[in-house]
């Protein structure tokens, strides 16, 4: 009946329909935070209670990766020995000192001097030795000091024995005059030796830039000297030089000078394609063990001008070891050895005012070089061998000089190899000593930094 009270059956119409609407929301709630629960990062140590499935890239194949850089490795190296001065006094070859060396009426074999030491620089890529003479042929006398010359099958035993160059810029490369600057170099080259610091013509390269087991290493020589006469340098109190231009050479009173013609010098190996630099220099005091303040000063400015090793003769004694460091680049080190003392001389103890023994000592200075694959080269290593000149009558009656090797590896056996009384092995043991006192804190610098190196 129209207009009666329908209220409570609406109502309960309403709840019906709420009810499951509720019921519903709180589904969905409940949903909504177990799926933001299941977002939630995992703690470390525990794994997730829900992921949500995601694309998933798959890391490029060794064959589809960009190439990495290959690791930096040894590619060549090339050990360098040098030798003191081939002193060749005329106690080697004049007929009244009855010397092993002289067969005949000219006729001369020297290859006993080095027949011990053969070995050694055989074994080296590149063996290199200071020419302290000249050979400027019959036009002179065969005479030793103070104008040396020496009859030229010196030349055919210094090949035999292993080296390959000569240094003949020195205080007594003029003592024949230009014949013996011009002879001594067609001679050497004659012979398959190279030669480095004199040259026959101003059209030649003072510098040499030498390709050993793939390494390019430049190398220059010079030597002091004396007096300056007229412009011209005076080597050995001779007469001025006649051409000076045919000569490596420089004066203490114009130090300034000489480092301009080095460094321009330095800058042309390079334009060469020189890796690596050597500076070979005739300088110091005769008989002096140490070296002097000049010949620091003048070190220094090579190390700064980039040169890798310093190898220095003269003084007819061994001189100490040095590893410098550059003013200019810190980073850039020099190996010097200020001398390397005599390879072979007649300068015994007993006819020196210097009796110490020290002008029979030498030493054989190794350096090597190393290149690796990212072109970088540099020194890895440096070592030196102690010599001594033994002088004995030989079982023909001869007088024989001979350079023994110290190696201290075959001290048990030095009696044995040299065929030598035990008290000449006591000579040989002070000999090493004598030079080992002298080089060896240096030696050892220079080793502990090389071996240091990246």
């Amino acid at each position: 009946m129209a207009g009666k009270f329908e209220a409570p059956r609406r109502k309960g119409r309403g709840l019906w329909l709420i009810v499951p609407l509720l019921l519903l929301l709180l589904a969905m709630g409940c949903l909504a935070m177990t799926l933001r629960v299941g977002r939630e990062e995992p703690t470390e140590g525990t794994l997730p209670s829900f992921t949500v499935p995601v694309e998933v890239t798959q890391l490029p194949s060794a064959e589809t990766t960009e190439a990495t850089e290959p690791p930096v490795e040894i590619t060549a190296n090339a050990a360098i020995a040098v030798q003191g001065d081939l002193l060749m006094h005329a106690t080697f070859f004049q007929q009244k000192y009855n010397p092993a060396c002289r067969l005949g009426t000219g006729e001369y074999d020297f290859s006993s001097i080095f027949r011990y030491l053969s070995p050694y620089t055989e074994n080296a890529d590149y063996a290199v030795a200071n020419l302290e003479t000249t050979l400027g042929g019959d036009e002179f006398p065969y005479q030793g000091n103070p104008t040396f010359n020496c009859p030229d099958p010196i030349l055919d035993a210094v090949k035999a024995a292993g080296y390959d160059l000569l240094l003949t810029a020195n205080n007594h490369s003029y003592d024949t005059l230009m014949t013996g600057i011009d002879r001594t170099l067609e001679k050497s080259r004659e012979a398959g030796l190279d030669t480095l610091g004199t040259r026959l013509n101003a059209e030649e390269d003072r510098f040499t830039v030498k390709e050993i087991n793939g390494i390019k290493i430049g190398m220059v020589c010079y030597t002091y000297t004396m007096t300056m006469s007229g412009g011209k340098p005076k080597l050995n109190d001779n007469a001025p030089v006649a051409k000076p231009e045919q000569i490596n050479y420089f004066s203490y009173n114009n130090l300034s000078g000489f480092y301009d013609e080095v460094g321009a010098i330095m800058e042309e190996m390079k334009a060469q394609g020189a890796e690596a630099t050597m500076l070979y220099i005739h300088w110091g005091t005769e008989y002096e063990v140490e070296e002097n303040q000049t010949q620091r000063k003048i070190a220094q400015k090579m190390c700064d001008l980039g040169f890798d090793v310093i190898v220095g003769g003269h003084p007819h004694v061994v001189q100490p070891m040095a590893l410098l460091e550059s003013t200019v680049d810190p980073a850039h080190k020099t190996v010097c050895i200020y001398s390397l003392g005599n390879a072979v001389s007649n300068q015994r103890r007993q006819l020196m005012r210097l009796k110490t023994g020290h002008t029979e000592d030498g030493a054989l200075f190794t350096v090597t070089f190393e290149k690796w694959s990212d072109g970088t080269v540099a020194v890895a290593d440096c070592n030196v061998l102690p010599t001594w000149v033994n002088l004995y009558e030989n079982s023909d009656g001869k007088n024989e000089y001979n350079i023994l090797p110290l190696d201290a590896q075959k001290r048990e056996q030095w009696a044995e190899i040299f065929d030598v009384s035990e008290e000449v092995c006591q000579e040989l043991q002070n000999s090493y000593d004598r030079t080992m006192a002298i080089v060896g804190d240096g030696l050892e610098t220079c080793r502990e930094y090389l071996a240091q190196r990246p």
